[in-house]
């Protein structure tokens, strides 16, 4: 399969008056920071907020770092109706029909040489193969991370070596060393090698060099409904979501959004616990 690439373009402020005349006819939401906050629960304000923009003929799609099992209980919960796009857009599929439109997986070669450039480091380290989580070894990290996700982990075997995982995510509470880390694999790695990005503070993950959440969000709007970007609306609060942000149309960093983001936002909304992905939708869609 072919990625299709998200054009670099510069930071893309503009006036909330030409904001606002934009059709939107997709709207993208990212999970953890902007559909829910700390309860893990999508509000009601929200819920009504996308259940009328859906009755307004908006579609609307979730693009998370999140296996896709974990992220299929948000995706009915919101009613989504597009592709479910987990794991920063590394495996689209329709949770009704689970038809997967798109999964690029990691070479075992370069996830061996990876995992032993991890071996001695003090971090947690999950692999993702056929949707299921598998973790070096036991920590409190873990059962936090596999008890908010809602899914099983097994402790990675023999048996799983040569299969290609879909993501590697390695997790510290000592996130100054993983952003060094990240610093690190960058310098080793290239973009043509690996794509590395920030989910949260306590998360490096590691993917496909196609994948990310730009690209994902481009497929869905650009290859299944014939839409342009300036069509799209994405909503997203961490680094992982500066591509969607990027490609676009309208962009919305929440108000908790990482300071990274905020560059490639054209619009700020309330953070996620004062509703703001429902706020961003009263704005740019039911007005």
């Amino acid at each position: 399969m072919q990625p299709v690439e998200v054009q670099e373009r510069p930071q893309k402020r503009q006036s909330l008056q030409s904001l606002a005349q934009r059709e939107v006819r997709l709207l993208v939401l990212d999970i953890d920071g902007t559909l829910v906050g700390p309860s893990n629960q999508v509000s009601e304000p929200v819920r009504r907020a996308i259940q009328r923009a859906k009755a307004a003929g908006v579609r609307v799609a979730i693009a998370t770092g999140r296996m896709h099992r974990s992220a299929e209980r948000f995706h009915y919960a919101i009613g989504a109706d597009m592709p479910l796009c987990s794991y920063q857009g590394a495996l689209i599929r329709d949770p009704e029909s689970q038809k997967t439109f798109k999964h690029w997986r990691l070479d075992w070669a370069l996830t061996e040489e990876l995992l032993q450039v991890l071996q001695d480091l003090p971090v947690g380290v999950h692999l993702y193969i056929d949707d299921q989580l598998y973790v070096r070894e036991l920590s409190p990290l873990s059962h936090a991370y596999a008890e908010r996700s809602q899914v099983p982990f097994q402790i990675l075997s023999p048996a799983q070596y040569g299969q290609r995982p879909t993501k590697i995510l390695v997790v510290s509470e000592d996130t100054e060393f993983l952003q060094e880390l990240q610093g690190s694999l960058r310098q080793r790695y290239s973009p043509e090698q690996l794509y590395l990005t920030r989910s949260e503070p306590i998360f490096l993950e590691a993917t496909h060099p196609a994948v990310n959440k730009g690209n994902a969000v481009r497929f869905l709007a650009e290859e299944l409904l014939g839409l342009s970007a300036e069509q799209v609306m994405a909503i997203g609060d961490g680094d992982n979501d500066i591509e969607m942000l990027r490609y676009a149309g309208i962009g919305v960093a929440m108000g908790n959004a990482s300071p990274a983001l905020l560059p490639y936002a054209d619009w700020v909304a309330p953070p996620v616990t004062e509703d703001g992905v429902a706020v961003a939708i009263e704005t740019f869609i039911l007005t």
